[in-house]
C-alpha cells in the first residue's frame, strides 16, 4: 500500500509538472480545450439552435450568455489522477490501457455533461452557475475518476470476492 501511494504521488507530481509546460499546454492542452468546446456546442445545437462556438468559448446567440472553458475545467487533471492511479497500482498492461480507455470515455463524458449543465445553469442564474462550477462539478469530476479506479480494481484478474458463507456455518 505505502508503494502504491508513494508511486501515484510521484507519477502525478511528474504528470501535473509536465502538463504545466508551455509547449504541452500548446500543443495538447488548449487544443483538446477547444475541442471540447466544439463536441458540447454541437451536442448542444441537436436541440438548441442558438448555439455557437469560438475557440474554447461557447456562446448563446439569443442572449450573449458565454462559458468560456479553461484549463482545469477540460478534465484533464482527472484524467492525470486517474492515469497516476493506474499506472501506480500492480496490474498487467492491457488491463491498465483497458482502463484507461474506459476511464478516458466515463471522465470526459461526464465533463461534456458539466460544460452543457454549466452553460444552461448560468443562464438561468449566476450565483447557482458560480457554486455548481466551483463546489458541485469539481467534485463529481473527481468522484468519477475514484469510481472508475474502484471499478477497474474490481474487475482485474486474481479479484475475487469471498464465497458466501451459510449463516449457520459462521456459527
Amino acid at each position: 500500500m505505502l508503494r502504491f501511494l508513494l508511486f501515484f504521488l510521484l507519477v502525478q507530481g511528474i504528470l501535473f509538472g509536465v502538463e504545466m509546460l508551455q509547449a504541452v499546454q500548446a500543443a495538447i492542452i488548449l487544443p483538446w480545450t477547444g475541442l471540447l468546446a466544439d463536441i458540447s456546442g454541437w451536442l448542444m445545437s441537436a436541440f438548441d439552435p442558438n448555439v455557437a462556438t469560438a475557440g474554447k468559448v461557447v456562446r448563446s446567440t439569443l442572449n450573449g450568455f458565454a462559458v468560456s472553458i479553461e484549463p482545469g475545467c477540460n478534465g484533464v487533471e482527472a484524467m492525470i489522477v486517474l492515469l497516476a492511479a493506474i499506472i501506480a497500482f500492480p496490474a498487467p498492461l492491457l488491463y491498465k490501457l483497458a482502463g484507461l480507455f474506459w476511464g478516458f470515455i466515463a471522465i470526459q463524458g461526464m465533463n461534456l455533461l458539466r460544460i452543457i449543465s454549466l452553460f444552461y445553469l448560468g443562464q438561468w442564474s449566476q450565483a447557482l452557475f458560480d457554486w455548481a462550477h466551483l463546489y458541485i462539478w469539481q467534485a463529481l469530476i473527481m468522484l468519477d475518476a475514484l469510481v472508475v479506479f474502484l471499478i477497474w480494481i474490481r474487475y482485474l484478474p486474481g479479484q475475487t470476492t469471498p464465497p458466501h458463507q451459510p449463516v449457520e456455518a459462521m456459527a
